[in-house]
């Protein structure tokens, strides 16, 4: 054959790997507002040659997500009513999927699967028989895990079984009774039993078999598979390999017959034209300009188009979500996310997701750990987002669950153990008893416990001790009063962690002196500023009473030469008296005296 030709083996090949592509592609960006145009799209890639490779697409999107599972069993259910082939191989694989997770006792899988199959009994692509066949299989025997799956099953397909098979639903909870009153499993359990006793009072009514929003398929429609988890089950793992196919071009064109069928017999093909001609009308008014099909919305050239439903932002959390949880190791993971090449900006979408997806797991893993570290050192920027990370989520740290806050704990410390991120991050910490509330404190106890047991107490109090780092401890280790610092030595030491606290204790140890040392100093201070006040007072006084002297200085010199005159003739007089009254003494003397 020509190396142009279709069906040379080189272009079947590509045309495989382009329609594996393109049905992942289609499988990941599917949701509730979606599904209707996700259909269409759908159908234009070949599903009956790539039978398989949906049948595996849509099982690993599951396993990924199962919070998503009833929008995939309603993509199912779609497709298995123009192509039942598709629904039954997804079907007998999800069924060979759980018995063998079950028997390896990977609760996890079981869990996923059993969900799965939950729910394509809901949409009927699965006979009812099998839910009720499942469920006795579960409790048969009956474990914590087992009894755990069941419940979970119960849940998500009760109103379904009260509906269609209220007799057999009767013997489940009749049996689930039975274990209550045995006693054997666990207390934890038996507390979800009875939580189901409780939701089956209510009808389901938080639990729907089938949303309104997913309830596209009429039930006369849906062609429904009685198979068991007795019967013999191929997988058909042969058709998620290429093959060359001799009959490449027919086969290839009797697909453009069915999907024409398929397209051209329901509203799909009309929603597919109108996406046509919206996108037909929004590329002519860009290149020309002009006024789109419905005269309404006019096209400026150039025009920055702002999406304001975010949907850009929902896939891409979506899509590092399934990144972070499909990856084996957090090179891998890293590597992958690398590639993404992130918009700038969304890098906090990024960090968020690690911090979100660490919190829910049952416990914590070094794996989210590991990645937080490779991208603080990988650029600055993700210590900056890591930072703000850390900020929001003690801020709002009461809202988390003791698990979830223990697993945010660990992660931080991690990455403030290994130097990846800034301990200038701990400036969001007030530890006193008005900023803290039990839950920030469980945090604070988890994250600097963690960091001791990491870098060893003595390490840790180096850290704290740093001279340069004294402002961003100032909270955690608060010198502003007394009762806060008293609160944070009591802190510390409950925690068994009293060895940091030397200094708060030599700090209140010294504050009477050094709180006596400062009142002083306030005093001296008031009393060279009431001096220097009244200095001020007496020179601007002097500097007005000096032009009224210099007025009366002339007169101040005529009073002066005039007492000095007087101040003469008083000497004259008095000195003429003195002698006068000498001349007279001595002519007394003389008379008295004997001749």
């Amino acid at each position: 054959l020509d190396a142009d030709n279709p069906a040379h083996p080189d272009k079947q090949k590509e045309s495989w790997e382009a329609l594996r592509k393109g049905i992942n592609g289609i499988i990941n960006k599917v949701n509730v507002s979606n599904i209707k145009s996700i259909v269409p799209e759908l159908f234009q890639e070949n599903l009956i040659r790539g039978r398989g490779l949906f049948a595996r697409a849509i099982m690993k999107a599951q396993m990924a997500s199962p919070g998503f599972t009833h929008i995939y069993a309603s993509l199912i259910a779609i497709v298995n009513t123009k192509l039942p082939e598709n629904g039954e191989l997804i079907l007998k694989r999800v069924i060979f999927g759980f018995k063998r997770a079950y028997k390896r006792r990977d609760k996890i899988t079981a869990t996923a699967l059993s969900k799965f199959i939950a729910h394509l009994v809901n949409h009927q692509v699965a006979h009812e028989l099998l839910a009720l066949q499942l469920l006795t299989v579960l409790l048969e025997e009956p474990t914590d895990d087992s009894v755990e799956i069941a419940v979970n099953f119960v849940k998500e397909i009760g109103q379904l079984l009260e509906e269609l098979s209220p007799q057999g639903l009767h013997a489940i909870f009749e049996r689930f009774r039975g274990i209550l009153h045995e006693g054997d499993i666990d207390k934890r359990v038996q507390y979800t039993i009875e939580g189901l006793f409780a939701i089956r009072k209510s009808g389901f009514k938080d639990y729907p078999a089938i949303p309104k929003e997913l309830d596209l398929v009429e039930r006369d429609q849906q062609i429904t598979f009685e198979i068991g988890l007795d019967d013999e089950i191929e997988k058909e793992e042969m058709l998620d390999i290429f093959r060359v196919d001799p009959h490449f071009a027919e086969n290839e064109s009797l697909w453009e017959q069915i999907r024409s069928e398929v397209l051209g017999s329901g509203s799909d093909a009309g929603s597919e034209a109108d996406d046509e001609r919206e996108d037909a009308g929004s590329e002519a008014g860009s290149e020309e300009g002009g006024v789109a099909e419905d005269s309404q919305a006019v096209v400026v050239p150039g025009q920055k188009v702002v999406d304001l439903t975010e949907q850009d932002l929902v896939n891409l959390r979506r899509t590092i979500y399934l990144t972070i949880m499909s990856c084996v190791s957090f090179e891998e993971c890293c590597h992958k996310l690398v590639k993404m090449r992130i918009p700038d900006g969304y890098e906090s979408e990024m960090c968020n997701m690690f911090v979100e997806c660490c919190s829910n797991e049952r416990s914590y893993l070094r794996y989210y750990g590991l990645m937080g570290q490779r991208f603080c050192m990988m650029h600055r920027k993700y210590q900056a987002t890591f930072d703000e990370v850390f900020g929001s989520q003690y801020a709002t740290i009461h809202r988390l669950e003791t698990n979830k806050l223990r697993n945010v704990a660990k992660f931080f410390a991690h990455v403030l153990s290994t130097d990846a991120l800034p301990w200038t991050c701990l400036q969001h910490v007030k530890l006193n008893e008005l900023d803290t509330t039990s839950s920030s404190r469980i945090f604070i106890k988890i994250l600097i416990q963690d960091l001791a047991e990491t870098l060893g107490l003595a390490t840790l109090k180096e850290r704290f001790s740093d001279q340069y780092m004294q402002d961003v401890f100032a909270g955690l280790f608060p010198r502003d009063s007394a009762r806060n610092t008293r609160f944070a030595i009591n802190f510390f030491t409950s925690i068994g962690l009293g060895g940091l606290t030397d200094g708060l204790r030599e700090h209140l140890k010294n504050a009477p002196k050094l709180l006596a040392a400062q009142m002083q100093a306030q005093l001296l201070e008031q009393q060279k500023q009431q001096k220097a006040d009244e200095d001020e007072s007496s020179s601007s006084s002097s500097s007005s009473s000096s032009s009224s002297d210099s007025s009366d200085s002339s007169d101040s010199d005529s009073d002066s030469s005039s007492s000095s005159s007087s101040s003469s003739d008083s000497d004259s007089s008095s000195s003429s008296s003195s002698s006068s009254s000498s001349s007279s003494s001595s002519s007394s003397s003389s008379a008295s005296t004997p001749p």
